[in-house]
Order: structure tokens, then C-alpha cells, then sequence
């Protein structure tokens, strides 16, 4: 076979292999889109004003997973005590509060992020308890997650390179709801202000609605632990998460940038 056709049929057989590939491509992204529709068909659409209308609570630890611990005191028990508060207090107003869980039961990181993405319109606030080797630490502080790899586009999931481009998108929104909470809780409990900071926790960054991790002191300080101790302490943390939420949904409504944080004190 004379060497000019033999060159020809490898320049044919490279057409053919770079179609191919980009046939497997498009067919790999028509099914993922064929199968993100299936799987949120039965999603309620969002509201049309890009409102929320339901604030995803998640109580952190629960069942065999007791988190930190202050001799009797659980930090699950806490969180749920709280987490309830919350959610009795959104429901005034006019939200539905949906709790990750209701009793003292063990739920997934995976399954809690789940919960929230069944919605189309909400937010999600998950509310520990801390813990330090040095005592005399105290404070609120609240969290955020810099990336939130499920909010990446479809293509991005399976195409390293735009999948990192995606990821260095800043996560506004999230910061946006910490910050809103932060400055609620400090205001109203006038607890040491630790600050607004960012963290890739799996149940921040696995949720693709705006998404807040409260820690609402420490079982370790002795002050701390004497004001969780009190009922109505416990009302006021979970009334300063509420407000936190409603100031995020008013700024939302006017279309105006929600409250910045107040600095961690030093």
C-alpha cells in the first residue's frame, strides 16, 4: 500500500476516533441531564421572587452519636432542643420548618444534605455545640462552606478541569446567611462574637441551597454551659437563629446585600 494512502487512512481513523468521543460525551451528558430531571420531578418549582419557603433544620449528632459531652449533659439533647425551638419559631413566620430529625435517632451527613435537596426553595441551618481543650474559650460562632461542590454545573462533575474552575466560585449566598445569624446571635445573647468563618463540612458543602452551621457555645466553658443550661437561654439562641433567617429572606426580598457580620472579638 503505497505510504500517501497509508498516512490518509491514520489521519481517517483519528477523524474517527475524536467523533467517537465526542459522541460518548454528549450521550454521557444527555443521560446525566435525562436523569437530574427524573430525580426532581417531583420537586415543587421555586418561587418566582427566588424566595425560600422552607428552612431545613438539622439538630447535629443524635442516636449512637452523642458529640460533645459536659458530664450528664449531651450535646445531641441540645441541638434538638434547640433545632425544635427554631423550627416552632420560623413556622410564625409564615416558613415551614423541616427537621433532619425529631428524636434522638441517628441520621447520615449524607442523608441530612439530602433532606435539603429534596427542596427547591430553601435554606439550611444545622446547629451544634463546642468543645476545646482550653476552658476558658467561649463564644458563637457561625459557619460557612467556602465551595459548595453540589451547586457545580452538571459538566463540571466529570470534567476535572472545569470542575475546578467551578469550585473557585465564591460561595455569596452561604455567606451571606452565616453572616445574617452571626449578628443576630452575638446581638441578642451578647455572647463572645467569634466570627463568621468557613469551613468545607460535609453538610455544608454537599447542600446546594444557601446552608449555615450555628455553634452555639461551648460545653466546655463553665459560663457557657450555665447559660445553655437555662430554658429561656435556649429560646433566645433559637429566636436569634429565626431572625438571623428572616433578616437573610428581607435583604433577599429588597434586593439588597444582607448584614456583612459584625468582627470576632479578640
Amino acid at each position: 500500500m503505497p505510504p500517501t494512502e497509508i498516512k490518509e487512512r491514520g489521519k481517517m481513523r483519528s477523524i474517527l476516533a475524536w467523533i467517537g468521543l465526542l459522541l460518548m460525551i454528549a450521550s454521557f451528558a444527555w443521560f446525566q441531564w435525562i436523569s437530574r430531571n427524573e430525580s426532581t420531578s417531583n420537586v415543587p418549582p421555586p418561587n418566582p421572587e427566588g424566595l425560600f419557603t422552607f428552612v431545613v433544620i438539622d439538630p447535629g449528632h443524635g442516636g449512637q452519636d452523642s458529640g460533645a459531652t459536659c458530664g450528664s449533659v449531651l450535646e445531641k439533647d441540645l441541638t434538638l432542643d434547640v433545632a425544635q425551638r427554631v423550627a416552632r419559631l420560623v413556622q410564625t413566620q409564615g416558613l415551614t420548618g423541616v427537621l433532619t430529625r425529631h428524636g434522638d435517632e441517628y441520621v447520615s451527613l449524607a442523608n441530612r444534605a439530602a433532606i435539603a435537596n429534596r427542596e427547591r426553595a430553601c435554606v439550611f441551618v444545622s446547629i451544634h455545640f463546642n468543645d476545646t481543650k482550653k476552658t476558658a474559650t467561649s463564644g458563637i460562632e457561625t459557619y460557612y462552606a467556602a465551595r459548595q461542590e453540589a451547586n457545580s454545573p452538571l459538566i463540571a462533575s466529570w470534567l476535572p478541569f472545569l470542575q475546578h474552575a467551578a469550585l473557585e466560585l465564591p460561595n455569596v449566598e452561604s455567606q451571606r446567611l452565616a453572616d445574617s445569624i452571626q449578628e443576630a446571635l452575638v446581638g441578642s445573647t451578647q455572647a463572645v462574637n467569634r466570627g463568621t468563618k468557613t469551613e468545607q463540612f460535609f453538610v455544608l458543602a454537599n447542600v446546594h441551597h444557601p446552608a449555615a452551621m450555628v455553634e452555639g457555645g461551648f460545653l466546655t466553658n463553665k459560663e457557657d454551659m450555665n447559660k445553655l443550661m437555662v430554658d429561656t437561654y435556649r429560646e433566645q439562641i433559637a429566636a436569634a437563629i429565626a431572625d438571623g433567617i428572616a433578616r437573610y429572606r428581607d435583604a433577599i426580598s429588597h434586593r439588597q446585600p444582607a448584614p456583612t457580620g459584625t468582627p470576632p472579638e479578640s
